[in-house]
């Protein structure tokens, strides 16, 4: 009998918390969603090796918007092109906060234009994109670069003399290097071996994210920071990008000429110098070496990334890469080099490019956002800071808008006529008051290296074109392609 007392107690607290929770998620009027409980919330009904599939099987119970509890993390899900649409762009401001990446969050910890929040992330995003536009970004002076450094990696793809090769860190050092010298004003030599290094701790943290063990500290981050486990490998890799950043600061301050600024750290340390007597400025040196190692770190990994992925794609489908090479023909030759005026003439490639995007589908979940005020949405109550998760991958894969959502098919891109054709549903790099700051430099790259490779190499898989595995190795945070080797064939 003295057994029972512990046990009857449990259970009644059990049943209490249960109660709890229901009860005031009534009150709130909070979209619905599967009980959760105490403290691992909904874990025993998500897959942690793929939480994009998880949810997107609770959508199918729950429908569009849904509530779930990722541990004692609580987030709506939002699923499909109407509900993000509706949210990041209708209510644009309501979903303008920043919510949680726990990894990354060890080390931001609310600073940098990424993962800030407020005033400061509206003024460092302000800053940032001017910056980057003074710098060339979206213009002919950053596409001469894109081209320089084309130049560079078509030199790396002839020393490996049609031998087999993984492209992962060759492409990740080319993309690199273009975001390298608007941030810091140079690029790199291919084979200096800090920068394998530091594209090595990128790759390391990027792909953490996406394991199940990213997926449970992103979680639990506040139990398993304490723990031991891969995360710390995590960490050590992000501390060692933060001081590569800070010693590039240090190099900026002793050479620095306030009237010829030379990249966005001298431009960041002159409107340091601008606002020191500002006692509410968030133009200070924690600020500066976050949002440097922002830029750095997302203008080298999606779109180095994104061309890995499509790769991997061609060597699957050679029809596709043929249709691709007779575009290139007719509408370059190979006299010239390939230019953003192209562009517009080669509807097919431009569709492969955008298909490449979609299907590869780098940030499944999207970043995750946070209500800035206490917000109505369809009819439910979203108190401020709630947290929010856009599934990107749930309307890049909207078969309301793309006829064959989970093949493969630049079809998607086309008209009947073979023209290019704009899908609204096509956000890759998100919408509304947050989306990335990069997405024009992004999209001239990944068309100015994919048609420079293209152009120059014809693309061949060590392995017969059916046996090539087309699914990602790891889905969580961001989708991460396999590893595989290619043969670039000169043409």
């Amino acid at each position: 009998m003295d057994l029972l007392g512990p046990w009857t107690l449990l259970l009644a607290s059990f049943l209490f918390c249960l109660l709890f929770l229901s009860a005031w998620k009534k009150r709130e009027k909070l979209p619905p969603g599967p009980t959760p409980l105490p403290f691992i919330g909904n874990l025993l009904q998500v897959n942690t090796k793929d939480m994009y599939q998880s949810l997107m099987k609770i959508h199918e119970k729950y429908g569009p918007v849904f509530t779930i509890h990722l541990g004692p993390r609580r987030v709506v899900v939002l699923c499909g092109y109407d509900a993000v649409k509706e949210a990041l762009v209708d209510q644009a401001e309501e979903f303008s906060g920043r919510g949680e990446q726990a990894t990354f969050d060890w080390l931001f910890r609310g600073y940098g234009v990424v993962f800030s929040n407020g005033e400061r992330a509206k003024q460092l995003r302000r800053f940032s994109i001017t910056t980057l536009r003074n710098f060339g970004m979206g213009r002919r002076s950053i596409e001469d670069r894109i081209l320089e450094e084309a130049h560079f990696l078509l030199e790396s793809l002839r020393a490996t003399k049609s031998a087999p090769f993984d492209p992962t860190y060759m492409l990740s050092r080319t993309v690199s290097n273009v975001i390298s010298s608007i941030a810091f004003g140079d690029r790199f030599e291919y084979e200096d071996q800090e920068f394998v290094s530091l594209l090595s701790m990128m790759l390391g943290s990027f792909r953490f994210t996406a394991t199940s063990w990213g997926q449970l500290y992103d979680m639990f981050s506040g139990v398993m920071q304490y723990l031991p486990g891969p995360q710390h490998k995590a960490f050590k890799q992000l501390l060692g990008l933060e001081k590569f950043i800070m010693e590039k600061v240090k190099d900026h301050e002793e050479t620095l000429d306030p009237n010829a600024p030379r990249d966005f750290i001298d431009c960041f340390l002159v409107k340091m110098q601008q606002d020191k007597k500002n006692p509410n400025t968030e133009f200070f040196a924690r600020n500066l070496v976050m949002t440097t190692l922002n830029i750095f770190f997302a203008g080298t990994e999606t779109v180095s990334t994104t061309l890995r992925y499509g790769f991997l794609l061609l060597l699957r489908y050679p029809e596709v890469e043929e249709k691709v090479h007779e575009e290139i023909e007719r509408v370059i030759g190979s006299n010239r080099t390939p230019n953003m005026d192209d562009r517009p003439l080669m509807p097919y490639t431009d569709a492969v490019i955008h298909e490449i995007q979609r299907f590869g589908d780098m940030l499944p979940l999207g970043v995750a956002r946070r209500v800035t005020r206490d917000t109505q949405f369809r009819g439910y109550n979203l108190p401020k800071g709630t947290e929010v998760f856009p599934m990107l991958g749930s309307v890049l894969r909207d078969g309301q808008h793309f006829a064959r959502p989970d093949v493969f098919d630049p079809q998607h891109f086309l008209d009947e006529n073979g023209q290019f054709k704009k899908n609204e549903a096509f956000m890759p790099f998100s919408v509304g008051k947050r989306y990335c700051l990069g997405e024009n430099l992004g999209r001239m790259e990944l068309f100015l290296f994919f048609t420079s490779i293209l152009q120059n190499f014809r693309l061949k898989s060590p392995v017969p074109p059916e046996k090539i595995n087309i699914s990602p190795m790891l889905v969580g945070f961001a989708t991460i392609p396999r590893f595989y080797e290619m043969c670039a064939i000169p043409l």
